[in-house]
């Protein structure tokens, strides 16, 4: 079975040398936190993943969900885990103090989510689903419904779903046809199926809340007409006492590929009474205040998964003896050398480890971002803030997930033909890191969205902010001799960045297809860019440090190799996307 140990130093490293929560905590909202929670907090969360989520992970997948009768049963252990995550008040970490919640900063939320997620990705999903649920009736709800619901959202008494995707729509949402019906009491009867609806049927809780894009009689064609609902699985009295099974009833489950703990329900909804969320045809902006948070959650999926997957191959790589090294024995009292002195193995536990803690440092950052958007004093610089996590949102999601399975391959490759083997554990990692890359909006979608609404239309602008700020860093550290071998190199490399990005735009005015063909391009060049922005913030720190401790001259080592080995991909990328379309779109469709 594989194990997982919590990356405490290297989370606390950045918390509070590289991205300074300090200054988060002095606005005024977190007035009541102080800097010496960040440790025990960090220490607590590394306790319950590690002693009482993760054991449950591999037997969760063997086992899987069951479905009888309308009712899904989740695998041993999960519910009894659950109520101790609630319990232990980690459903309501960064949710507001006004509604039940502890009022902590989202970096502390997100270095919860990346462990929960290397734990047991699984049984993550029923958690950050209430997240984003929360979320959206907080911002857009009554404040009736906010009073019967939204408590237990936030404490995890009830958990939450998004029901959006249709049978024949996916991407589209314009094509759904659920639909809701105005009836006399104000409520609203939503009749429909969704279908792919995470933890839409448990045992966990008593009550699930399902957050409805549906269409009411009178909209809209499109997009343009979709509204949104809350639509409880039973309904609650005023008292907030359950009442009444509500028309909404899982059909069935999903059997995939992996997360397989994870209920994936057809959800049928049958006259279900349901609540507006927001303004009547205004759903889809409604939406993204779920859709925006989940995309962050599924980036740590693909990050999480990464990470659990490095450290069983590094193990493996170090017990695991197989040849001798190419310069002679390195162990000659053995019968041959450990793996890991092997050049290819390097390569890719190396390549591992240089995007699990880029990724894991842009995570935090833009999670330092979340909390200055919605608690910094300045305005302008709160508008800064949501531009810049507008054109980082997609990075994260799409980056972190393909990254993910391409690492979480590499860990099974390190074990060989062990790591295809059930009982190592690998190959589970690599059948869940899968389905990061689809949900949530697919990463082809995710890419589109970066280059069509974020640069094209935005003519930049949110782009410019981002390379303003890391301009200003590279030149900071000009005069920083011992920072030479990093600095050069990214300013070539955001130049390109840049010089592409307009390229880009001017393209996109009369060669539409330019921003498809070059979509899933640009999104990895960008994440490669801010990843050596995040690894020059690293080692601008650490080269001060190296001397005392081990730890900081890993950094050294790891940025290195990144700058060496993974950022000159840029270049390529470069070269693929000004090949511009021609060559996908000249092709008739009878010659596929």
């Amino acid at each position: 079975m594989p194990s997982y140990t919590a990356p405490q130093k290297d989370i606390l490293f950045l918390l509070k040398e590289v991205l300074n929560i300090d200054e988060v905590l002095d606005f005024q909202y977190f007035k009541d936190v102080d800097m010496d929670l960040v440790e025990p907090i960090i220490s607590e969360a590394a306790k319950i993943t590690e002693q009482e989520i993760q054991p449950l992970n591999q037997p969760g997948d063997q086992q899987g969900c069951s479905f009888k009768d309308g009712i899904v049963t989740t695998p041993k252990g999960f519910k009894e885990a659950y109520q101790a995550f609630v319990d232990g008040g980690w459903m309501s970490l960064n949710s507001s103090p006004e509604f039940g919640g502890q009022g902590l900063p989202k970096m502390l939320q997100v270095a919860l989510d990346e462990m929960l997620t290397s734990a047991n990705v699984s049984f993550s999903l029923y958690a950050v689903l209430s997240q984003g649920a929360a979320h959206a009736l907080q911002d857009h709800g009554s404040d009736l419904l906010k009073d019967k619901f939204l408590h237990k959202l936030v404490s995890g008494e009830f958990t939450g779903t998004m029901c959006l995707t249709e049978a024949h729509c996916g991407t589209d949402l314009g094509l759904l046809r659920t639909k809701a019906t105005k009836i006399n009491d104000g409520s609203y009867s939503i009749t429909g199926t969704k279908i792919f609806i995470t933890s839409g049927e448990h045992d966990l809780t008593d009550n699930i809340i399902h957050m409805v894009l549906a269409r009411l009689p009178d909209a809209p064609k499109g997009v343009k007409g979709i509204s949104m609902f809350l639509v409880p699985k039973f309904l609650v009295h005023d008292d907030g006492s359950l009442g009444e099974r509500n028309g909404v009833y899982c059909g069935s489950i999903e059997h995939k590929m992996g997360i397989k703990a994870s209920s994936t329900c057809v959800m049928n909804f049958d006259n279900a009474k349901g609540y507006l969320i927001g303004e009547a045809n205004k759903g889809m902006q409604t939406m993204f205040s779920m859709m925006n948070i989940e995309r962050i959650n599924i980036g740590l999926e693909g990050l999480g998964l990464s990470e659990v997957s490095y450290q069983n191959a590094l193990a493996y790589a170090k017990d695991r003896l197989q040849s001798r090294s190419l310069t002679g024995a390195k162990y000659p009292d053995k019968q041959a050398d450990p793996l890991l002195v092997h050049p290819d193995v390097r390569r890719m536990l190396l390549t591992m480890k240089a995007y699990n803690e880029g990724n894991r440092a842009l995570a935090l950052f833009a999670a330092r971002l979340v909390d200055t958007s919605k608690h910094h004093p300045d305005a302008k610089q709160r508008e800064l803030a949501d531009n810049l996590m507008a054109i980082i949102t997609p990075v994260i999601k799409a980056f972190f997930t393909d990254t993910g399975f391409e690492c979480t391959n590499l860990g099974l490759q390190v074990f060989g033909g062990h790591g295809y083997i059930s009982e190592w554990g690998m190959e589970q990692f690599v059948r869940d890191a899968r389905i990061a890359q689809i949900y949530e909006g697919a990463n082809g979608i995710q890419a589109l969205d970066l280059v069509k609404r974020k640069l094209v239309m935005n003519e930049g602008v949110f782009l410019n902010q981002l390379t303003e700020i890391m301009s200003a860093f590279i030149t900071a550290c000009h005069d920083k001799t011992e920072l030479n071998e990093f600095v050069a190199p990214l300013e070539s490399y955001l130049k390109t960045l840049v010089d592409v990005s307009y390229w880009i735009i001017n393209q996109a005015q009369t060669h539409p297809n330019v921003v498809g063909s070059s979509a899933t391009d640009y999104l990895k060049l960008l994440g490669l860019v801010i990843l050596g922005f995040m690894w020059l913030k690293i080692v601008a720190v650490a080269s001060k440090k190296q001397e005392q401790d081990n730890f900081y001259k890993g950094k050294i080592l790891t940025a290195r190799f990144y700058f060496k080995k993974l950022l000159p991909e840029v270049n390529t990328l470069k070269e693929k996307i000004m090949a511009g379309a021609d060559s996908l779109m000249d092709m008739d469709e009878d010659l596929f």
